[in-house]
């Protein structure tokens, strides 16, 4: 049985990500002695791009030192590090470089210099990170499909980009493809890997948008692990269902599942790599129930690897213009002070470490039958989504399966699923 991993991304509680123009290790050391006495066992750290590469033929080394000296830090305090390249898109700000807009205008995702370009980021990165006995590996970028709106793609040139970008992240950290079961993922690199793993992200769209150019197949059979960021104000979800509804606390442990029937290999890992408790779809009062119910349900599919919250700390007032959820997601407020989810996440994860859960069997399973074009349906007012959680509510533990492969025999067994369900 694998260990399974308990995190937090790291928003730095001074100047948010605006701290990398004026790093302060002090300070950075101080926000990660704070994670670690959660007993938290990594972190998700992000860079800006247009500070790490302003120009496209011009990748700052003094940026990358400054990412390498976060990871650093993060290992005296007892952490692993995930890094995200390029970032692209933050709490609802975009970061673009100025090379890719006004008149000097490229489609991040297609045009052939700009691909190039972010490349030679990602080995950069990957090739100064490389060695770090606590780097668990490096991620494309955080939810870079939040960019398509100014930058269109087909769902054939997006796969391209991330091949292009995912070879390129591994040549960085000379590490080989393919790491396996969920047991090899419990320790920075995977499966004796020499650099670390490689991985993409994507947000909601891609696994619930109709016709999204980021699909759920990308999501789910490109790099070493399916990462999941399943948010409930993502279809309403906690708006519509109300947030200690059952389709709010099982949300993580659905998505989780519906990932694993995306992947080819039955055993893929799947990360829950940002879940947290937006004010007001999820009030302050019922953040520490929310948290306990996401992760103690989502801790018995059997393909997790981990469950990593978003975020460390909240969104000081007096940066201005994000919206309004931004400002209260953290487990430590902006003075630095836990608060009662941060507690309530310690709490439940000395519990399950205390005593680990053995991975479910999941012998029910309910067919997934869409489209591109309607893949909604596996989203919060689908029909497919619903008939799911009241399985769920219902006592049930429901797998998913696509319904391609509702007939391969071989496959179900592999997945320990006997029982097939289908939507009304």
């Amino acid at each position: 049985m694998s260990t399974l991993r308990f995190g937090v991304n790291y928003t730095p509680r001074h100047g948010w990500f605006h701290s990398w123009q004026d790093f302060d290790p002090a300070r950075t050391r101080e926000d990660l002695a704070q994670i670690a006495g959660l007993g938290l066992d990594h972190v998700r750290v992000f860079h800006l791009w247009p500070l790490l590469q302003p120009n496209r033929t011009l990748i700052r080394t003094a940026a990358v030192d400054q990412l390498v000296r976060l990871v650093d830090l993060a290992a005296e305090e007892g952490l692993d590090v995930l890094v995200d390249g390029v970032q692209g898109h933050l709490s609802s700000f975009d970061f673009y470089p100025e090379w890719t807009r006004s008149w000097h205008h490229r489609n991040v995702f297609t045009d052939p210099e700009a691909i190039e370009a972010q490349a030679v980021l990602l080995r950069t990165l990957g090739g100064a990170l490389t060695g770090r006995p606590n780097l668990i590996g490096l991620q494309l970028g955080n939810e870079l499909n939040n960019l398509v709106e100014h930058n269109p793609v087909t769902v054939t040139q997006v796969d391209h980009y991330l091949d292009t970008l995912l070879a390129a992240a591994r040549e960085g950290l000379g590490a080989p493809g393919g790491l396996g079961a969920p047991g090899g993922l419990g320790s920075p690199g995977g499966l004796g890997a020499p650099g670390g793993l490689v991985t993409h992200s994507a947000y909601d769209a891609a696994w619930y948008g109709d016709d999204h150019p980021f699909t759920p197949e990308a999501s789910a059979r490109k790099g070493d692990v399916t990462t999941v960021h399943p948010w409930v104000f993502s279809g309403d979800c906690a708006r519509r269902y109300g947030p200690r509804s059952p389709q709010v606390q099982h949300l993580a442990e659905y998505g989780t599942e519906l990932a694993t029937a995306y992947a080819v290999d039955p055993v893929r890992p799947v990360w829950v790599q940002e879940t947290g408790a937006p004010e007001p779809h999820i009030p302050a009062a019922d953040a520490p129930g929310f948290a306990r119910e996401t992760v103690l349900n989502v801790s018995g599919c059997p393909n997790l690897w981990g469950v990593t919250w978003w975020c460390s700390h909240d969104v000081d007032r007096s940066l201005a213009d994000f919206p309004e959820l931004e400002y209260t997601l953290g487990l430590f407020d902006s003075a630095g002070r836990p608060k009662p989810i941060a507690e309530s996440l310690a709490a439940t994860i000395t519990e399950l470490r205390a005593a680990p859960r053995t991975p479910e069997r999941r012998e029910t399973a309910l067919v997934l039958d869409c489209t591109p074009s309607t893949r909604s349906t596996s989203g919060p007012g689908g029909t497919y989504f619903e008939t799911w959680m009241e399985l769920r509510r219902q006592g049930a533990r429901p797998a998913v399966v696509l319904a391609e492969r509702a007939s391969d025999e071989t496959y179900l067994a592999a997945r320990g699923i006997k029982e097939l369900l289908r939507t009304p």
